[in-house]
């Protein structure tokens, strides 16, 4: 069984360098937001340079809201890959999360993979991961410990990838009982306990009944970005599994949009809410974080960059907060604070859902800074 699960992780770093598994109709809902004060303030009135970019979430101070999410570990190709991230978000005194600890619970071997990030990151903000799924068929709050301690993490991330189970040849796909499971780790737990979506998002109605049961964040992972149904699709066409290969197809883009997943959370629960799901550059990011989220995670952009060096990936990131800076100062924003309150106009599909699903996008163009 560990072979095999660490034979997927293999399997998914090379369909993700390799194929093309990016959402294919379906958007973050980005492109209908538009930062505004009459479109563009031409008298931004603040310096770039003296902009404020740092935050502090989760009790860590992080110098730009920006996180390199889950994305692998487990495998050998990953020692390098997490190695590199943790060394680029020590040097800029950002975060990271690692994937799925499962192979490594399951068989000590594959530990190293996992904690050379907190080798490579001995101050950084790092965020340990189990599975859903794992906790309704076996795991607990040994396990969750273990996944914590294995990297010395400040927090432990719960993942929720329904989708990605259900179209998977060794997909698990019982969650009854989860809601409760997450809560007693919550309870139990001395570091926060954040759940998070994979690519599929989060509705208004689950972000309340996780805050209800504890959890101290919600990662949205809305539809647009990478689609787990899209990776799942290329490992099944490589077996000539037609089933699978036609469940991948067929629910490529199944899934919540990233910007209304991310109003639905921030305009229903208080704890922070992390936007990531296709955020590919610093005016998504900017974009997501006037919409309220406390932190913006970015993957995919940085496994390529990953594979080469650390300073390949600082460079990346450098790039993005740039960016973030960037589209700040054309705001006239110079702190994470009064982007929060510059009026944002959502328009097209994401106004449309967000209206026939009770909420109000308008609010968030009459706000003044």
């Amino acid at each position: 069984m560990n072979d095999s699960i660490e034979e997927r992780k293999a399997d998914h770093i090379e369909i993700c360098l390799e194929e093309n598994v990016q959402a294919r109709k379906a958007t973050t809902g980005f492109e209908d937001v538009s930062l505004v004060s009459l479109v563009h303030k031409a008298l931004p009135e603040i310096e770039r340079e003296k902009i404020d970019l740092s935050t502090t979430v989760f009790g860590y101070k992080f110098s730009a809201p920006i996180f390199v999410g889950a994305m692998t570990g487990g495998t050998a190709k990953a020692l390098k890959i997490n190695a590199a991230i943790a060394e680029a978000v020590e040097e800029l005194s950002l975060g990271m999360g690692v994937g799925s600890q499962r192979a490594a619970i399951e068989n000590q071997k594959l530990e190293r993979s996992f904690s050379v990030v907190r080798e490579k990151a001995p101050t950084a903000f790092i965020l340990a991961n189990i599975g859903g799924p794992q906790l309704v068929s076996k795991y607990g709050i040994k396990e969750a410990k273990k996944a914590v301690e294995m990297i010395k993490a400040d927090a432990l991330a719960i993942h929720l990838n329904a989708l990605q189970e259900a179209v998977q040849p060794e997909g698990e796909t019982t969650f009854s009982g989860l809601l409760k499971k997450i809560g007693e780790i919550a309870q139990a737990l001395d570091v926060p306990v954040i759940v998070k979506e994979t690519g599929a998002g989060i509705a208004a109605e689950e972000a309340k009944m996780l805050e209800e049961a504890g959890v101290a964040g919600i990662d949205v992972a809305g539809v647009g970005g990478t689609s787990w149904a899209a990776v799942e699709y290329y490992r099944a066409k490589k077996r000539q599994d037609s089933f699978h290969q036609r469940l991948g197809e067929t629910f490529w883009d199944w899934g919540i949009p990233t910007a209304i997943s991310l109003v639905e959370t921030v305009q229903s629960v208080s704890i922070p809410a992390i936007a990531s799901g296709g955020i590919r550059n610093g005016t998504d990011a900017t974009k997501a974080l006037a919409l309220g989220a406390s932190l913006v995670s970015v993957a995919y952009p940085v496994l390529q960059p990953a594979t080469k060096s650390p300073e390949e990936v600082k460079k990346m990131l450098q790039l993005l907060i740039g960016e973030v800076r960037n589209a700040m100062f054309l705001v006239g924003a110079d702190s994470i604070q009064k982007l929060q309150k510059v009026p944002v106009v959502l328009t097209g599909k994401t106004a449309k859902w967000l209206r026939a699903r009770g909420f109000q996008p308008e609010l968030y163009s009459r706000r003044s800074t």
